[in-house]
């Protein structure tokens, strides 16, 4: 029974095995990984340099864009955040597919031959003589064989190992990350239309001193930010703002927006902020 030769197979599994499947499969996965976490580096970049600017104690406040238009007659001007009028680039890898194919071959072929090869030589030699009538005589013979073999054994083996991979990811716009959505949300609502010139604004411009005495001034600025300390009250004469009013004629109390006013004396006074100016009258 004639033997099978296993080493093709042998000669394929072992090529099979030799495969570098880690690399194969997992180089593509790490460098989307890789390519993932520089796309999210760009992003906090794209933020930090375009929408963010430094505060000088270590943090970061958001950019305005200021846009002047008219309204009512007047001049006014539109602030908003940097960050909610622009694409913020929050791109993702969605889907990686690999596809990998192998092909081996291997083949072993054994070739053998022998060559066989007998040959035989005979020969007879005879001598006869005569000597004084006395005859003699001899005989040679001579016989030889020779045997030859030869044999020949041929083995080759021959294995190619080819392989293909293909790599496909699909990348595209990310959702917006829960914590970026509620920061622009909350810039949304930090949209407003401020005054060039400022705003300045008096609970009640007309002030009893039987019913307390009191108004509550506020100021923005042209940049939209409440300043209470730009505002000043002075006396109303002549038409014209006169000296700073006294706080014996009137206490006033500051907080983060305005300054509440207690007159104590009637007349005329004077709030100046900026550009703005508004006048109270303090009656009995």
């Amino acid at each position: 029974m004639a033997t099978i030769d296993t080493t093709p197979s042998t000669i394929a599994t072992n090529a099979l095995q030799s495969l570098p499947f880690g690399t194969l499969i997992g180089g593509p996965l790490a460098a989307c990984v890789e390519a993932q976490a520089k796309a999210a580096k760009s992003s906090w970049e794209f933020i930090r340099d375009v929408g963010l600017t430094d505060n000088g104690d270590g943090g970061h406040k958001a950019v305005y864009v200021n846009f002047e238009y008219r309204k009512d007659g007047r001049s006014v001007m539109l602030s908003l955040p940097l960050l909610t009028i622009v694409p913020i680039p929050y791109l993702a890898i969605r889907e990686i597919e690999i596809a990998f194919k192998a092909r081996i071959s291997a083949a072993a072929s054994t070739s053998k031959t022998n060559h066989k090869s007998l040959a035989v030589e005979a020969g007879m030699k005879s001598k006869v003589g005569f000597n004084a009538l006395v005859a003699s005589g001899s005989v040679e013979m001579s016989t030889s064989i020779s045997s030859k073999k030869d044999s020949t054994a041929t083995r080759d083996s021959k294995y190619s190992v080819e392989y293909t991979m293909d790599v496909n990811v699909k990348a595209g716009q990310d959702d917006m990350p829960a914590g970026m959505a509620k920061v622009l949300e909350m810039l949304n609502s930090s949209i407003d239309s401020i005054d060039t010139k400022g705003e300045l604004h008096v609970s009640d411009q007309v002030v009893s001193l039987a019913g307390g005495g009191s108004t509550y001034i506020s100021y923005k600025n042209n940049e939209g930010y409440y300043a209470p300390n730009d505002i000043k009250l002075y006396e109303y004469k002549d038409n014209h703002a006169g000296t700073i009013v006294s706080n014996d004629d009137c206490q006033k109390a500051s907080d983060d927006s305005g300054v509440l006013c207690v007159f104590k004396k009637e007349g005329f006074y004077c709030v100046k902020a900026g550009e703005k100016m508004l006048v109270i009258n303090v009656t009995k």
